[in-house]
Parts: structure tokens; C-alpha cells; sequence
């Protein structure tokens, strides 16, 4: 999963970009200064120093801050033209005034070493700078717009281009009219040389890092890169279709448990064995809202034991899930006994245990111990362990993914902490008195919270039940787990409401995950804040309360198109590997690229002059 968070965690160099009024802005102001520094440092002795400072400050501002802003809204244009994607207006003008930036303090190292050395570096400086820019353009506009790669790296020179073609325009009208002679000849062999050599290192580069991708699973980086991007900026699901060009078919099930009052169906608690994932809104990132939206009554999706192996590849699979669920709603026997909310522990592994007609919920938590998703065979065996002791016909299990770390670990086969879960489920007394019971259901968008705080779209659902006047409250968080400690720290301070148990669940909704941080974990900030709305639910829902009869259910789900373990291990393994792989490549390529670059460019020259 922390693959998965690392990917997340790029949105923010995405959806945090300024304005294209900033862009612009910035490109004026930036532009003077470097030309107004340049002329500080190599002043013209004809002219004063206010003089210098207006007049390298205007040069500047012509030759790279308005060919910028020009070459920003051209290459916006021709990318769109190319039905290329991704790149708006104020991406295009942020890239303009990146790569003038560059240049500008390329000229300024130039303008410190021509004062030393007394050897104008002005015109090198530019054309390097040009150059490095060309080169960044291209990689950009190649990764990031789905164009093809000779597209990119034609749109790639525009802005360069347009720098040095201002250059020579202002040079030959204002300083220079020889300038049309051998120097532009040797300017324009130095660039076109310079450039092929720095985009040829940029397109091995790519070759080499993208094919391990293209290999093994079929798809190519530059697509999974652009698409990835395109769901950040537009909410585009188009990602999704690459995802089910390699996805796996799998069978799995979804438990579920109904409470109906006298008006029918009154709360739908369900289970399902599928994983919120992968980010975003993609796949089954919003499965926790979906799904409930897709029912009349109040219903909550708890976090069944699954990992990133079984995300949906597409939000249509959801589909799937609730047909299950409403095929097994309508063979689902109701009655009114129930148990009390029993809690048994061994080791790390907690438990709390009630028991519905003839089924059973185990909600599973390794609190205040840290843990992440508990993996679907690992869930399975539960779930079989616990209907075999207690002869149960359903046993609804849930992960309440309700204390993270960030070394937090999935809970897999072979791991201490599944025979801790074994242990704990022996310790079951399945003979609990049975009583009649009261459910009272509460839910709030938390509309003051958001993505940031670590909250999805369901905001908190709580549902008290009552049985034998014992009151436990059932409080389910859209998020992605809980920040260590915060769920003890909810359960002291509702101790002094109307309650005698409690459990803090989270959904594991991944909508969370498209901000600057991967995990985004709830309990981070605004702690007091959340703690209110769940005194709030509680006290609602107890207002709420009234007799049910009850009901349990499982159901398989087939043909469920996800990650699948062996593409979703693949996926991580490989990108893994381009990552390592790149570590050492791109720098290889490209500092070498960069010198040769930087060679020919400041001393080439001496192969076109010709001895005197």
C-alpha cells in the first residue's frame, strides 16, 4: 500500500499549481530582475547605474519574459490542436515561467563569470539555458500529454525558439547589425547539435525505464503517467481502462446484516470482502459511498478483510457488489434476538463480538497497536473459524482499520498477528443470552471537514444498538484508518454518554489519498472538532432508537474484475523497479547528456573560428 500512497502523494505538485494570472505575473518580475542583475554585475560604462538597472531589466524582460508568455499560450494551443491532454492554460504558463526561470539564473552564473574572467558567457549562457529548457519542455509535454514523442519535442522548442529568435531581433536593431554574419551560423550549429544530443538522452532515458512495464504487464508508463495526471486535474476515469486491460477476474463475497423496524428495512450494515482502492475516485476508491447510496434506507460499508489485490478496476463493478446484496436481502430470515457486545482480546489481536439472529459480527482491531488491511484468505479463515465454533449460519467480518502508523503492515499469511486473530476468535463464548433489540441510526457529511482532514464524502454514520440495556455504538468514519491512538482517545471521551460500548471503525474510503499526503489517515488535525460530531451522532442515534428485527447474510460475488494479487504484485514490484532502475539511469544519461552539452556549447565555437 505504500506504493499506492507514494503515488497519491504526486497530486500535489498537480492540483496545486497557481493561477495563470500569477504565472504571467511572476514571469514579468523575475524576467526584469535577472536582466536588471546581469547589467549590475557587467554595467555598460556609458550609462549610469539607474540606467542599467531600466535598460538590462527591459532586455531582459523582452527576450525571455515576453517570448515566455508568448511561447506559454502557443504551446497550450498546439498540444490542445494535437488532441493532446492534460495541459491547460495555467499548466502551460507555469511551465513557461519554470523553464524561463532556468534560463534567467543560467545568465545570471553567466553574468558572475563573464565580471571574473572578462569573457562575455552572455550569448553561451542563453543558448545552454535554451537548450536545457527545450529538453525539459519536451519530457513534460511528452510524459504528461499523451502526444507522441516527435510532437513533443517539436512543441518542446517553441518557447526556446522564440527566446533566441527576440535575441537576434533585438540584437540586430539595437547593438549589432554584423550579428547576422558567422556568429548567428555558429549559434544556430551549436543549438541544433546541443539539442539532439540532450533529446536523444531523453528519449533513452524513457525507452529503457518504460519497457519493464510495457513487458510485464502490457501498458505503457507514458499512458499510466498521463492518465494518472488526467485524474487529478479533470476527475478523468479514463485510467480505469488501462486498469482493466490488465486486471483479474475474482470470486469473492459480501456479509452483510439488516435491522427492520415497522416501516421495513431500517439499517443495512454491510461487509463486503472488496477493497476501497486504488485512489482518487477510481475504481473503487468511493465503494463506502456508493454502494450506501445505492440503498433507500441508512446503510453503512465497513472495511472487509481485502487489500489492494481486490480493487475494482472500474466504478461499474460496485455494481456487482450491490446486486449481491440485494439478491441476498430478499432470502434473509428475520428475528428479534440478539446478544450484548462482548469484547475478548489475546495479544495484540482485540475483538468485539455480538451475535443476530443466527449470524455474528467480529469487529477486528490490533488498537493501540498499529495495522493495515487485513488480506482476503486471512478473513476467509475467520470467517470460517468462527462459523464452525459458534455454528453460526453468517459471520460478518470487519477490519476497523482504526489505528495507523506509517510502518504500518498488512496482516497476511504467515504474519504473528493472524495466529493472534486465530487465538482470539478460540476465546469466543457462543452461548450468549438472547434478547429483543432497539436500533437507533445517526449520520452527518461533516460539511466543515473534508479531503483534507482526512474525511470523505459519508462523513460519520453511527448506529447504537440496544440489547439487555446494554448500548453500544456502532461509529464508522469515511477515511482512510485513524491516526495511532485517536480511537482510545474517542472512547474516553464518550464514556460519559448514554452508552456502554463503542467501537471507532473507518471505511478505507482511498478518495482521501489525492492530496499532498499518501496516507491520510483521520485524527491528524481537527481531533476536537471530530470528537464533537461523534458525541453528536451518538446522542442522535439513541434518539433514535426503536425495536428491529434482525437478519444476516452472505453472498459470493463473481466475475468481480479487480487488481488481482498477481497483476496488483506485479504493478508494485515493477514500478518499484523503474524506480531503482532510474535512480541510476536518469542521472547517467542525463548529467552526461548535460555535459557534453555544456562542452560543445562553450567551447565548440573554436572548431568554426578560423585562424587569423
Amino acid at each position: 500500500m505504500s506504493s499506492m500512497s507514494s503515488v497519491a502523494g504526486l497530486s500535489k505538485y498537480i492540483t496545486t499549481l497557481p493561477k495563470t494570472e500569477k504565472s504571467i505575473t511572476a514571469m514579468f518580475i523575475i524576467s526584469f530582475i535577472s536582466g536588471a542583475v546581469y547589467f549590475i554585475i557587467n554595467p555598460s560604462p556609458e550609462l549610469g547605474m539607474v540606467e542599467n538597472i531600466i535598460l538590462g531589466g527591459l532586455f531582459s524582460l523582452i527576450i525571455l519574459g515576453i517570448s515566455s508568455i508568448i511561447g506559454g499560450g502557443v504551446n497550450q494551443q498546439i498540444v490542445s490542436g494535437l488532441h493532446g491532454i492534460n495541459l491547460k492554460i495555467k499548466h502551460s504558463m507555469f511551465l513557461s515561467a519554470l523553464s524561463m526561470t532556468i534560463v534567467c539564473i543560467l545568465l545570471i552564473i553567466g553574468g558572475i563569470l563573464t565580471h571574473f574572467f572578462e569573457t562575455d558567457f552572455f550569448l553561451n549562457s542563453l543558448l545552454f539555458g535554451c537548450v536545457l529548457i527545450y529538453g525539459v519542455n519536451t519530457l513534460v509535454f511528452w510524459t504528461t500529454s499523451k502526444i507522441s514523442f516527435t510532437k513533443a519535442a517539436t512543441v518542446g522548442i517553441i518557447q526556446p525558439l522564440i527566446m533566441l529568435a527576440m535575441y537576434v531581433l533585438i540584437t540586430f536593431l539595437v547593438t549589432d547589425t554584423s550579428f547576422l554574419g558567422s556568429d548567428l551560423i555558429q549559434m544556430t550549429i551549436k543549438v541544433i547539435i546541443a539539442s539532439i544530443i540532450f533529446i536523444l538522452a531523453i528519449y533513452s532515458f524513457i525507452t529503457i525505464a518504460g519497457s519493464p512495464l510495457k513487458k510485464n504487464l502490457g501498458i505503457g508508463m507514458l499512458d499510466l503517467l498521463s492518465l494518472f495526471i488526467a485524474h487529478m486535474n479533470e476527475g478523468s476515469n479514463s485510467l480505469e481502462s488501462l486498469f482493466e486491460n490488465m486486471s483479474e477476474t475474482v470470486e469473492t463475497m459480501v456479509t452483510f446484516i439488516s435491522f427492520k423496524g415497522k416501516n421495513g428495512i431500517k439499517s443495512l450494515f454491510i461487509s463486503p470482502f472488496v477493497h476501497p482502492g486504488p485512489l482518487g475516485d477510481l475504481g473503487g476508491s468511493n465503494m463506502p459511498t456508493i454502494l450506501a447510496n445505492k440503498f433507500d434506507h441508512f446503510t453503512m460499508v465497513a472495511h472487509g478483510p481485502s487489500t489492494h489485490d481486490f480493487n475494482p478496476v472500474r466504478t461499474t463493478e460496485i455494481d456487482k457488489i450491490e446486486n449481491a446484496v440485494k439478491e441476498g436481502l430478499e432470502e434473509i430470515e428475520y428475528s428479534k434476538d440478539a446478544s450484548i457486545f462482548t469484547r475478548y482480546n489475546s495479544e495484540k489481536a482485540n475483538i468485539g463480538v455480538q451475535f443476530f439472529n443466527k449470524g455474528m459480527v467480529i469487529l477486528s482491531t490490533f488498537a493501540p497497536n498499529d495495522s493495515d488491511d487485513i488480506e482476503f484468505g486471512v478473513g476467509l479463515t475467520m470467517m470460517t473459524q468462527s462459523k464452525s465454533k459458534c455454528d453460526v449460519k453468517d459471520s460478518v467480518i470487519v477490519d476497523c482499520h482504526n489505528s495507523f502508523a506509517p510502518e504500518s503492515g498488512e496482516v497476511l499469511p504467515g504474519n504473528e498477528e493472524v495466529f493472534q486473530l486465530i487465538d482470539v476468535i478460540d476465546k469466543i463464548q457462543c452461548n450468549h443470552q438472547r434478547d429483543t433489540l432497539k436500533i437507533g441510526c445517526y449520520e452527518n457529511i461533516m460539511q466543515d471537514l473534508n479531503k483534507n482532514e482526512g474525511v470523505g464524502e459519508s462523513g460519520i454514520k453511527t448506529m447504537v444498538v440496544e440489547v439487555a440495556n446494554q448500548r453500544t455504538a456502532y461509529v464508522l468514519f469515511d477515511s482512510n484508518n485513524m491516526e495511532i491512538g485517536f480511537r482510545q482517545e474517542i472512547i474516553d471521551a464518550t464514556k460519559d454518554l448514554d452508552i456502554d460500548e463503542i467501537e471507532v471503525m473507518t471505511t478505507d474510503t482511498h478518495t482521501v489519498n489525492t492530496i499532498s499526503r499518501g496516507y491520510n489517515p483521520i485524527g491528524i488535525v481537527k481531533r476536537g472538532e471530530i470528537i464533537e460530531y461523534v458525541k453528536i451522532s451518538i446522542n442522535e442515534a439513541i434518539k433514535d432508537l426503536e425495536e428491529v428485527e434482525v437478519g444476516t447474510g452472505t453472498k459470493r460475488i463473481k466475475n468481480l474484475h479487480t487488481f488481482g494479487p498477481n497483476n496488483s504484485t506485479e504493478l508494485i514490484s515493477t514500478i518499484s523497479s523503474i524506480v531503482a532502475v532510474s535512480k541510476i539511469i536518469a542521472p547517467v544519461l542525463l548529467i552526461t547528456a548535460l555535459v557534453i552539452v555544456f562542452i560543445w556549447i562553450f567551447y565548440g565555437c573554436l572548431l568554426y573560428t578560423s585562424p587569423s
